[in-house]
């Protein structure tokens, strides 16, 4: 009688070590690289129209609620996180456990947007508008801007989590996953830059 040793499953299998790689697809570097630029120079031309008036751009700042910027803050640190996890759930060959990670991310996207929706419409209702004072015009903006990454984030998370569903297709994937990872770390990057930007600094 033969021995037939149990093979693992491709829901647990772990994927084979790829050694040292650049996680994602070189074109999604390209474009990840590409909208760091953009917002550095937006980041830099504030910082010099600011500097050419600060006590109106502080006066104007004073106006802002710092709680949702801290919160989202929170919120996009722990969702992060998350992703992280969930990334080495793949790894490791757990998709399930890679689903659930990245349905709390998600989770903490939609709370981001939800609420950002409820500050911008505070700062509405209040007459507060892009043509305020320039300090809202580069608010309205550059949250502006950065929200809609945050958009496009949670598609990218919707995807990973679609390809974590299908386990056996999981190491073909892999750069896929890995890209939409690095997407939304950036999302999250920029947020840890535009906060202490548009909130803190005096």
């Amino acid at each position: 009688m033969t021995e037939t040793s149990a093979s693992p499953s491709p829901a647990t299998a772990p994927i084979a070590d790829r050694g040292r790689h650049v996680p994602g697809e070189p074109g999604l570097w390209v474009l990840v690289l590409g909208d760091m630029t953009v917002f550095a120079v937006f980041f830099a031309t504030y910082l010099v129209v600011r500097g050419g008036d600060p006590a109106g751009f502080d006066a104007a700042q004073a106006r802002l609620d710092q709680v949702p910027g801290v919160v989202n803050t929170l919120v996009l640190l722990l969702s992060s996180l998350l992703v992280v996890r969930a990334v080495q759930a793949v790894r490791t060959g757990v998709a399930h456990r890679a689903t659930v990670l990245l349905g709390g991310a998600i989770a903490c996207g939609v709370t981001f947007s939800v609420i950002k929706a409820f500050e911008w419409g505070a700062k509405f209702g209040a007459g507060i508008t892009p043509n305020t004072h320039e300090f809202f015009m580069y608010f309205f903006v550059l949250t502006g801007l950065h929200w809609l990454h945050v958009l496009a984030g949670l598609v990218a998370l919707v995807l990973m989590t679609a390809a974590c569903r299908r386990p056996d297709r999981l190491p073909g994937r892999l750069p896929l996953i890995e890209g939409a990872a690095c997407f939304w770390h950036m999302v999250d990057l920029l947020w840890i830059v535009l906060f202490p930007l548009l909130y803190l600094v005096r």
